[in-house]
Order: C-alpha cells, then structure tokens, then sequence
C-alpha cells in the first residue's frame, strides 16, 4: 500500500466522509485480501521487493486461480509453483498471455525483462544431469520473474567433469551461480573451488537407494571444502532463485 493510500484513507475518515470502520476495512484491504481459503499479502512487495509467490502443492486448481486472480488486482506480475497438470491449463486458460514451464510446473503472469539498472550481472544456473531440469528450471523461472539476466548450462556433471571445464568462460562471467545436483551433489564443490562469486547449492532428491531422496547430496553440499558456498533445501529451486535474486541486486534497491 502506498503512503499515499494511507493518507487519503485517513483524510477522508477525518472528513467524515468515513467512518472509523469503513476506514479500518480499506486499509486491511490494501494490506491483504481475505479469500476465505487464504489471506493474500498485498504488502509483500513493499515489504521484500517481489509479491507473494502461489505455492501450489495442496492447493486445489480454484484456490490457485482466485489467489493469482487477487494479486494481479494489486500488482504486475504473479509467479505460482509446483502446480498440478490440471492448475497448469487452469492458469493458462485464465491468463492465456501467461508464460508456462511444464518442466518447473510453474506458471509467470506478467513475465518482466531484464533490468540492468537493478542488478549486477548474470545469475548461472548449472545442473548436474538432465534429471535434475525440473528443480534447475524452477530457479530459472523465479530469477527471471525477478528481473534477472538468466543462463543455463544443463548436464554437466562431475561424471563428465570436460563437460563443465569446456563451459569455463560462461562459468567466470556469471555474478552468482545456482548448482543444482542430486546424486552425491559433488557438483557444487566443484563449481564452489573454480569462482570467486556466491554459489548456492540446490540438492535434489534424485539418485539410487542410498541418496535417501536428496540427503547425501544435501549434506555433501552442507559439508563442502569450498568457500562461499550456501545451501537450500532438497528440491528448493524457488529458493535458489530467489536467494540468487536478492544477491544479485544488492545495493540496488
């Protein structure tokens, strides 16, 4: 809510032109949108700089649609996550100049442009194997919805350690890195020794029986001899993304 609201809200209750409850309803209006299924924040872009994401897990495919329907009333763009087949072609349907990734099961209303006046560099987001795309596209979907100059390098793992050093010059260009790897997720040490940028370690819960969905490469990652190195949870490409986001824009607010 602007300062301004604020203000006009309070003007027009002194006015009498509210009263004291009306004037109370308007700025919990502005504040959050009461769905009854959910409080929508309206402040969180005031607040962190980007609105509430829609975390789609649990959520039936109308909650999804009222929820991203209450935020574009207050906002330019909606990001929702982990969305099922059917909330997928829901949002589309509803919003059909959306931006949609099977892949990261997610879906952008209002996907932005880079902004170069807002931050520093090009966020990298590097995955291990081709399993590891669904969590690695994630990243790569938040980052951009944060205005970020954003590129991939997919496959490269250290089975086929050539793979990456042949990348070397894109890998050295990069402000901040997103590594993404299941497996023993030995990835990120690699990456984490070559650089002199933040790297975030993302695990996944791909691998055989005694990954433990994630875990080993988890604490591998946790556990890393390179410096600079900082970890989100199994599967977490939001929070990647968006770690990598707010790195890559600070001092630039």
């Amino acid at each position: 809510m602007k300062e301004s609201d604020i203000k006009s809200i309070l003007n027009r209750m002194n006015s009498g032109e509210l009263n004291i409850d009306e004037a109370e309803k308007l700025v919990e209006e502005h504040y959050f949108g009461n769905l009854g299924f959910a409080n929508v924040d309206h402040h969180r872009s005031r607040r962190q700089g980007f609105p509430e994401v829609i975390f789609g897990q649990n959520k039936t495919t109308v909650q999804i649609v009222r929820i991203a329907e209450e935020i574009v009333k207050h906002e330019s763009i909606v990001l929702a996550t982990r969305l099922s087949q059917d909330s997928l072609d829901a949002m589309s349907a509803r919003f059909p100049d959306g931006e949609r990734n099977d892949i990261a099961r997610t879906f952008v209303v209002g996907m932005p442009e880079p902004d170069i006046e807002l931050t520093h560099g090009t966020i990298l987001i590097v995955s291990a194997g081709t399993s590891d795309l669904p969590v690695a596209e994630e990243a790569v979907v938040t980052a951009r919805a944060m205005k970020n100059d954003v590129r991939s390098l997919y496959d490269v793992g250290v089975a086929g350690i050539h793979r990456l050093l042949a990348r070397r010059n894109i890998i050295m260009s990069a402000s901040c890195i997103i590594v993404v790897a299941g497996m023993e997720g030995a990835l990120a040490s690699v990456v984490g020794g070559l650089v002199q940028v933040p790297v975030i370690a993302c695990p996944t819960s791909v691998g055989y029986g005694a990954s433990f969905q994630g875990l080993a490469a988890l604490l591998t990652m946790l556990n890393s001899c390179a410096s600079g190195i900082s970890v989100v949870n199994i599967d977490n490409g939001f929070g990647a993304g968006y770690a990598a986001a707010l790195i890559n824009r600070t001092g630039k607010i």
